[in-house]
């Protein structure tokens, strides 16, 4: 399934490059990517950026992704993590240095719902762009800097509800899912994942399954975290686009698409979520398949599916 991403159309790259824009579909809609024949501007795509940007395309069936320019992404990247660690220095002791045994660091545009991984540069400073995902903050998540204490593979949330794959950030803040009903993977609250891209939990930072799994698996516990506001620039990667979930659909609504456990209805495709990845990002997601479905949640299904006339509980 993923050698299919490399050989991806370079007119979706084009489309991307030229800055198309999602709209949310109406539920009735066919949840199917609108294809642009936009040429694309200059500078021209090389086949590695190519290869991103149709691939940060491929998946996206409600907002399309805006992707950057890949060239551009290391240098802009620099510029934001340096503001940033000016900003938050003297508050929050934050530091751009590289650190043993944490090789990502994590910032979290909280305004424009944009999770942007960094790994180190040849200075080993956190400063270049190595994955960008789509989550969804709130109102009351605070901004800062902090080093993570604790994950889980489950967590329970406020309402009580439910989340996959949960790092803690600071205090009562996590990375986790879109929150479930139940401790169940076929009880998403399907409704709740049709806000990701937007402001929507009640402080927690909510991600696909895919996002949020490869920051349980790849970010050890210390690993930094840092919390800002831009709403005009989500970051130097761009911002993902975001899958959509029919919820009359009681086949597939109570899963998120991109759960790789081998009982998900879904197609194999949406495996990979609508992440915008660096070359080496793609190359790391081929080369750990196994790794990565070896430490799956165990899969307890009870048939769930709960109805959203049932009040989620947005944790």
């Amino acid at each position: 399934m993923s050698m299919i991403r490399r050989f991806l159309p370079l007119v979706l790259a084009a489309a991307v490059l030229a800055g198309c824009s999602g709209k949310e579909k109406e539920p009735e809609a066919t949840p199917i990517p609108e294809t642009t024949t936009a040429p694309a501007p200059e500078p021209t795509a090389t086949p590695e950026s190519a290869r991103v940007l149709a691939t940060a395309s491929v998946n996206a069936t409600k907002d399309a992704p805006q992707v950057t320019d890949p060239t551009t992404w290391n240098e802009a990247g620099r510029e934001l993590m340096e503001r940033l660690e000016s900003e938050f220095a003297q508050d929050y002791g934050m530091t751009l240095d590289g650190q043993d045994g944490f090789p990502y660091m994590l910032a979290v545009n909280r305004a424009a719902s944009t999770v942007t991984v960094y790994t180190t540069d040849d200075n080993d400073c956190y400063t270049m762009p190595y994955m960008a995902m789509v989550c969804s903050g709130g109102d009351d998540t605070p901004t800062g800097y902090w080093t993570t204490p604790i994950n889980y593979d489950w967590r329970l949330l406020v309402g009580p509800c439910y989340g996959q794959y949960a790092t803690r950030i600071y205090d009562g803040y996590l990375f986790h899912s879109v929150p479930y009903y139940s401790q169940h993977k076929d009880d998403l609250e399907y409704d709740q994942f049709n806000q990701l891209g937007s402001i929507a939990s009640l402080g927690c930072i909510r991600l696909a399954v895919v996002d949020v799994k490869w920051i349980y698996d790849n970010c050890p516990i210390g690993t930094p975290v840092v919390i800002y506001d831009d709403a005009e620039n989500p970051g130097p990667m761009g911002k993902p686009g975001t899958i959509y979930t029919d919820p009359s659909n009681e086949d597939l609504r109570g899963w998120d698409p991109t759960d790789p456990d081998p009982a998900n209805p879904w197609d194999d495709s949406y495996l990979t979520g609508t992440t915008i990845r660096s070359p080496a990002a793609w190359d790391q997601w081929e080369a750990e398949q196994e790794n990565w479905l070896a430490s799956l949640t165990p899969t307890d299904l009870q048939g769930w599916s709960t109805d959203s006339s049932v009040v989620g509980t947005r944790g």
